[in-house]
């Protein structure tokens, strides 16, 4: 497939990219700065902002599907506005592009914990990623009233870390998946990749979130 891929340098995007092209996908990135990225077989880089639709739309046209790892970086002062900024000019842009496929990735803020509470309600929510996890939140509300686009969202657990790629995972939808114990779930950043690109080559998410978990 050809997949175009936003926020491909990130914490999630650069094992989605590796996923990609480990299965033979050809991947366009869209980057501000192109020359971050090693030349890779497979791979086309293209100079695009994701905050401006028109230039996402042009970058985009023509693949069968897009993911966005879209992250203004956890330390941006700003990051509610341009998390939210992005996301809207994402989702035109990949509308006005004529691709039907679009898989956004989220947090795990929005997951449930309990009837009607979200973790990023909690008191013990880090007030570090509170504006990041409120922003993919209302990223994720409005995608819901999204029926132009096959989007998928995905939330990963709370114990999101560096780890080896098993290929193995637990699916969920709306909840926060149970761990060992009194521990949280979580999952190597690889296998959430294995997930995501699973979802793109088989989807079984369209117009729904989903979440994952070792």
């Amino acid at each position: 497939m050809n997949i175009a891929l936003i926020g491909a340098t990130g914490f999630v995007g650069s094992p989605v990219l590796a996923e990609l092209l480990s299965r033979g996908h050809k991947v366009t990135v869209l980057a501000r700065t192109p020359s971050k990225l090693p030349a890779q077989t497979g791979l086309a880089v293209v100079k695009a902002d994701a905050l401006d639709a028109a230039q996402v739309a042009k970058a985009v046209a023509g693949h069968h599907a897009v993911i966005s790892a879209y992250n203004p970086g956890w330390s941006e002062p700003k990051i509610y506005d341009l998390h939210l900024q992005a996301s809207q000019a994402i989702v035109e842009g990949v509308k006005a592009s004529g691709v039907k496929r679009l898989l956004v990735v989220g947090g795990a803020g929005s997951l449930y914990v309990a009837p009607g509470l979200q973790l990023v309600d909690t008191p013990p929510f880090p007030a570090a990623y509170k504006q990041g996890a409120l922003a993919a939140r209302e990223a994720l509300n409005e995608l819901k009233k999204e029926n132009t686009l096959d989007w998928s969202f995905v939330s990963p657990p709370i114990g999101l870390a560096p780890g080896e790629r098993t290929g193995q995972y637990r699916l969920g939808a709306d909840n926060l998946l149970p761990g060992q114990g009194d521990q949280p779930a979580g999952i190597s950043v690889a296998d959430l990749a294995v997930a995501i690109v699973d979802e793109i080559e088989t989807p079984r998410h369209v117009q729904k979130r989903f979440t994952v978990a070792h």
